[in-house]
């Protein structure tokens, strides 16, 4: 995490209605096929036998039948043939907690800062990640519920790689990427995983995808948790039940292979599936996390806590961007948020920008660009332009980068000749503004894309990964960009 990121604000948890992190496709793998076939159980009480079983030393409390749980999922990052994790230096990456509680009609997430500073029970402050490294699944545990108060049912840890085959298992995935992710390693002291993932609407697959959900070089903790979110959400609305149930028992094997927990007994097992299946059709509301980002550490207080466990045993939904990114010097603080509603002319950027999407090869499709953005962005480098292959087919697209003034905030216009990509299905609203008609797709209270289209192409407005633009100033962009 860098120390120029800056403190963060995050704001109210959005409704989520998918699950987040790289843990989440191989887990929902096994959630699918209970919900499908729970007369096919013996398939999915052998996947949670197959692997290692987890030593939690009585840190769990066994739920009572139908009653709520509280899941406790842990990502780490390698497994050594033969070892347990901490045993061969992996640290947790992701942990989230799921609540489980059909009567509330809500399921109930909440993910937790691998860089928060917590007091490790036996080992002093440090961050909670460290917790892992040093005793594993247990102590992370015990961390957790001495940090939160919670009670925990289960523990499942998963590993990245059956993050990586499960993309894979789904057909791969696409996504709206916000902006070129890239990292070589080249002529630096210190190194972070390497990554080349440009942006624009495109297909990712195993390993770009997990670099893609995993990097944090020039974020923080909220915007990466915010990006997995994001790519979790298209992979659901692309894969359907219908594919996942198809494809079970490959994804149910690769759940087996790359998972480790404390459910062996075979009635924990279907207890814990029957209540899966009752909460299956329910919302997800996601609790964000709300703390500081320091240089080393995020932290937060134990007031803000405890009011996100409360919100977290009452599934409550809460409103507002998944966060708030704010200058390091406080004194631009204030000014910084003032300027967050207010756009400015960008009529001549955009102008250039469409003139070098021409230049490089858009053809066949009238090129929009943006006339307004933000107070005090600017467009971060040329457009790309590039083709989307669907199939035998190819079709011709390019996206226009827009850079607010902090680190990890980047929103921006995409053009396509493909006009029914899956990004695009089931819009929240239609609204017609002069002779334009614009289908807006929501978020929680947050619109996360505007589109529109004409008889070439399909075009929109993407979003901030922390979904920080307004309604207004979403429909104000789309509104307003021309074509040369």
């Amino acid at each position: 995490m860098s120390p120029d990121d800056g403190p963060v604000r995050a704001g109210r948890a959005l409704w989520k209605r998918y699950l987040i992190g790289t843990l989440v496709i191989v887990l929902a793998a096994a959630t699918a096929t209970s919900v499908a076939a729970l007369n096919e159980v013996e398939d999915v009480v052998n996947a949670f036998q197959e692997g290692t079983g987890l030593d939690l030393g009585g840190e769990l409390a066994e739920a009572d039948v139908g009653k709520p749980q509280t899941v406790m999922l842990i990502g780490s990052d390698q497994r050594a043939k033969g070892a347990r994790d901490f045993e061969s230096g992996a640290r947790s990456d992701t942990l989230i907690l799921v609540r489980l509680d059909p009567a509330k009609k809500r399921t109930a997430l909440l993910s937790l800062p691998r860089d928060l500073k917590v007091d490790i029970p036996g080992h002093g402050t440090d961050k909670l990640n460290a917790a892992y490294s040093i005793g594993g699944p247990r102590l992370t545990l015990k961390t957790i519920k001495e940090l939160t108060g919670l009670t925990v049912n289960h523990v499942i840890n998963v590993d990245f790689k059956g993050f990586r085959a499960g993309v894979d298992a789904i057909g791969c995935v696409y996504a709206d990427i916000d902006r070129h992710y890239f990292n070589n390693n080249i002529g630096v002291a210190e190194a972070y995983a390497e990554i080349d993932v440009e942006q624009g609407y495109q297909k990712l697959c195993g390993q770009d995808a997990l670099d893609y959900v995993r990097y944090r070089h020039e974020d923080t903790d909220i915007v990466r948790a915010a990006r997995q979110q994001d790519f979790l959400r298209q992979a659901k609305d692309q894969v359907g039940v219908g594919k996942v149930i198809s494809d079970r028992r490959k994804l149910t094997k690769i759940f087996g292979k790359y998972t480790d927990s404390d459910i062996k007994q075979r009635r924990v097992v279907l207890r814990l599936l029957r209540l899966v299946a009752a909460s299956a059709s329910n919302p997800i509301v996601e609790v964000h996390f709300k703390g500081r980002v320091g240089a080393s550490y995020v932290t937060a207080s134990q007031k803000q806590i405890d009011k996100m466990t409360e919100q977290f045993l009452g599934t409550r939904e809460s409103k507002g961007p998944r966060g708030t990114l704010d200058p390091k010097d406080p004194s631009q603080r204030k000014k910084a948020r003032a300027e967050v509603g207010r756009l400015e002319d960008a009529s001549s950027a955009g102008k250039d920008q469409a003139l070098q999407a021409v230049s490089g090869g858009v053809r066949g499709m009238p090129v929009f660009y943006p006339t307004k953005r933000t107070s005090k962005a600017l467009f971060g480098g040329p457009p790309r332009v590039y083709d989307i292959k669907v199939g035998g087919r190819r079709y011709k697209s390019y996206r226009m980068v827009i850079k607010r003034g902090v680190v990890g905030e980047y929103y921006g216009l995409q053009g396509t000749q493909w006009k029914d990509p899956p990004i695009l299905k089931g819009a929240d609203e239609t609204k017609k503004i002069g002779s334009r008609e614009y289908d807006i797709y929501m978020d929680g209270d947050r619109v996360r894309l505007v589109a529109w289209r004409t008889p070439e192409a399909v075009y929109w407005v993407s979003n901030t990964l922390l979904q920080t633009l307004s309604k207004k100033q979403m429909l104000e962009i789309a509104r307003t960009a021309k074509t040369l």
